[in-house]
């Protein structure tokens, strides 16, 4: 008691309580002790449900309408049915009696001994909080109509132990809580920090374990941003990459899908990739700084990034809007996964969570005494006991977290052998500057050289440069995991180096340069064959061709500045090839004072007709006349082409998602655009339900959106079909 006693004055002093009368009605024998109460701001911070126990039945009476309407009903058919409960004529009275039936551990008790076999189980999912997620929450479950085979939540709601707050929620009444918790708030009150069991593991270990997670790490996302180079990745309507760009990312890196979306998240939330809105693609920004970094400055990068963003790689995988209430198996379609790069792994207390979990860890490793430099290790078992103990309000944040934090710090060296390294203590303890020191001490310095071998591969006998990395992936291609890759040279990687600008004796003479062993004559006869075949058939671009029977009218439009803009190439001496467009080219030509003739909307072709000034022009070319098409047709294709612009949004009364939608939809877009107004938009996502956002809208092109959302503080890109209205939310207000 006098430690009690000692605790509220404590928060007596930081005015978080203040003393009170003794209730009426008191004993003499007890008025002599100290009443404390709450100051009233303090309901605010704590919220809806202190301690994690819900509210009285009272409240949810007062605050809930539709349980209000029910709770008479459900009270007299429990007290019909044999029930020790009192009858009930008003909501209120109801509620008295809800409470009075729930509350003692006793009673609860013996209500529950007639309950289904997951009951129990299921109520303990309340441990920690009041709210859990039930689908059709609303159901009308009652006594006097449920059968043996009835389920553990239609038994608990037709007995009021649940209260539905809405079509998917409920919350377990403060009594009935209580009760369950034995009778006392917090049933494991403990006023020294609890010491978890701990493993053990030897120093050695736990350095080679975090160097060489920081050496793959850095290793792969060089490949990965190499592939993204080589092929941006394309977007899925709904936001982030598919299973297709990831498999094929798996397969460029040689590891599971499972690690390549947590190295897209990486590099997402680093900046190492961007989305380019205009093609809908994720790209490498031109230019990287991180390319030409040493290696313990590209981990700090990383792990900087990490720390400071809101968003959790580790998301990547679970349900979509996975609901940590009731039940599991109800939370989504099957197959349903968040994807990377997605806008769902966005957690605003990401941060606050890595930091905190950081210093468990360090106090948990400083205030175990070990011999032999061993280090404890710790797992997610251990760290949310700490955390539970020091901050029970964000115990339920810590648990959905605490194991992808820990496996994304174990791929960054913040956790080696499953104990905190010295990187780790140093990053708790905000000293970024001695982790960079300890990496490069540690750390084994990149090689710049490989074996070449007969057989036509390069094994690298350890981790290699960047710049040398890149450099081999282009020329041949990458085998097996880890410090030892394997590159082979085959006849198409050698021509993937020859597209790039490599020439033969350029190639063998980087081959020489950077291997500890003589070149192979194999390896040398391949590069020499493939390059002496190489070119002779060479494929170009080219977006339209100019023919003209003077050549030298031709020669003059090709060495001419004016025309340099079309990119002009002769191929043949009465033909020049342009990357513009064919009326695109046709319109410079016309700049210059000729007159070219366009072939037809298909065809490429600009043929330069008879121009009236008879000497300085090019020489005439017949071309036949061309019929106009009917009436009906050009109809036709000017419908085709104005609907082309048209925004996919169903306004309010449409027929189909899928229609094209009137002007009025982009025009709102536009205006909200200016004016960096908000609008209100009903999207409707891949399961095909409509929610109703307010965002801001940036830009548009291509079908798709770019809007900011002021609630999570993210950019996102919507396909405009997904998109079944749009409105001005300050007109909605109005």
């Amino acid at each position: 008691m006098a430690t009690v006693e000692q605790i509220l004055a404590g928060l007596q002093e930081m005015a978080l309580v203040h003393r009170a009368a003794p209730p009426h009605g008191t004993p003499a024998s007890a008025s002599r002790q100290h009443y404390y109460l709450p100051v009233g701001c303090l309901k605010d911070v704590v919220g809806l449900y202190p301690a994690g126990l819900g509210r009285s039945y009272t409240e949810l009476v007062r605050l809930q309408p539709a349980f209000a309407q029910r709770a008479v009903q459900l009270v007299s058919e429990l007290h019909h049915s044999g029930a020790a409960i009192q009858d009930a004529t008003t909501p209120m009275e109801a509620a008295l009696a809800l409470q009075h039936w729930t509350s003692s551990p006793e009673a609860l008790k013996g209500i529950l001994a007639g309950a289904p076999e997951r009951t129990t189980a299921l109520l303990g999912r309340f441990r920690n909080w009041a709210m859990g997620a039930v689908p059709q929450a609303q159901r009308k479950a009652s006594v006097t109509t449920e059968g043996s085979d009835v389920g553990p939540i239609d038994w608990l709601l037709a007995r009021g132990l649940l209260v539905p707050l809405d079509a998917a929620h409920v919350e377990l009444p403060h009594s009935v809580g209580l009760s369950l918790r034995g009778g006392v708030i917090i049933d494991d009150f403990a006023l020294s920090p609890p010491v978890p069991e701990l493993g053990w593991t030897t120093a050695v270990l736990r350095r080679n374990a975090a160097m060489s997670a920081i050496s793959e790490t850095l290793r792969l996302v060089g490949e990965l941003l190499h592939a993204v180079r080589e092929q941006p990745l394309v977007t899925l309507r709904s936001g982030g990459v598919g299973v297709r760009e990831t498999r094929r990312l798996a397969e460029l890196l040689r590891v599971e899908q499972a690690r390549v979306g947590l190295l897209l998240e990486l590099c997402g939330l680093a900046g190492l990739i961007r989305l380019d809105v205009d093609s809908s693609s994720w790209v490498q920004p031109p230019e990287l700084e991180w390319l030409g970094l040493p290696r313990q400055e590209q981990w700090l990068w990383l792990v900087n990034a990490w720390l400071a963003s809101e968003r959790v790689p580790s998301m990547v995988g679970q349900p979509v809007n996975g609901a940590q209430g009731l039940p599991a198996g109800h939370r989504t379609a099957a197959g349903s996964t968040i994807v990377p790069l997605s806008a769902e792994p966005q957690r605003p207390d990401a941060p606050v969570i890595r930091k905190r979990i950081l210093e468990i860890l360090h106090e948990l490793t400083t205030e175990a005494v070990a011999q032999d430099g061993a280090a404890p290790v710790l797992d997610a078992a251990a760290v949310l006991q700490r955390a539970e103990w020091a901050q029970p309000r964000m115990a339920r944040r810590f648990s959905s977290l605490i194991r992808g934090v820990l496996a994304e710090a174990e791929l960054l060296g913040l956790v080696g052998s499953g104990a905190l390294t010295q990187l780790g203590s140093a990053f708790a303890e905000d000293r970024p500057d001695a982790a960079l020191a300890i990496l490069g001490e540690h750390l084994p310095a990149a090689l710049n050289h490989v074996l070449l071998q007969a057989d036509l591969t390069a094994v690298a006998p350890g981790y290699l440069a960047p710049e040398l990395t890149e450099k081999l992936l282009v020329m041949a291609d990458a085998e097996g995991q880890g410090p030892a890759t394997i590159y082979r040279f085959t006849d198409s990687s050698v021509r993937r180096a020859l597209d790039s600008g490599y020439d033969a004796p350029g190639l063998l003479e980087f081959l020489r340069e950077h291997s500890a062993t003589a070149v192979p004559q194999p390896l040398q006869y391949l590069v020499e064959d493939t390059a002496s075949r190489h070119g002779r058939v060479r494929v170009g671009q080219a977006a339209s061709f100019i023919q003209s029977e003077d050549e030298a009218a031709l020669l003059e439009l090709l060495s001419g500045p004016k025309a340099a803009g079309l990119g002009l190439v002769r191929i043949a001496p009465t033909v020049l090839i342009s990357t513009a467009p064919p009326r695109q080219a046709a319109q410079v030509l016309r700049s210059l004072g000729l007159s070219p003739a366009v072939e037809g909307t298909e065809d490429p072709a600009i043929r330069l007709r008879r121009n009236p000034v008879p000497q300085e022009s090019l020489r005439p070319v017949y071309t036949p006349p061309r019929s106009a098409p009917a009436d009906e047709d050009v109809a036709a294709q000017l419908a085709v082409l104005r609907q082309a612009g048209a925004a996919v949004v169903r306004q309010p009364g449409g027929d189909h998602a899928g229609e094209a939608a009137t002007q009025l939809g982009l025009e709102v877009l536009q205006r909200a655009i200016r004016l960096k107004q908000r609008i209100s938009m009903n999207v409707v996502d891949s399961l095909g339900n409509a929610n109703l956002e307010v965002v801001v809208p940036l830009s548009v092109s291509g079908g798709r959106v770019r809007v900011f959302d002021p609630a999570k503080e993210t950019e996102r890109v919507l396909s405009i079909h997904r998109i079944i209205d749009v409105e001005a939310a300050e007109e909605l207000r109005q």
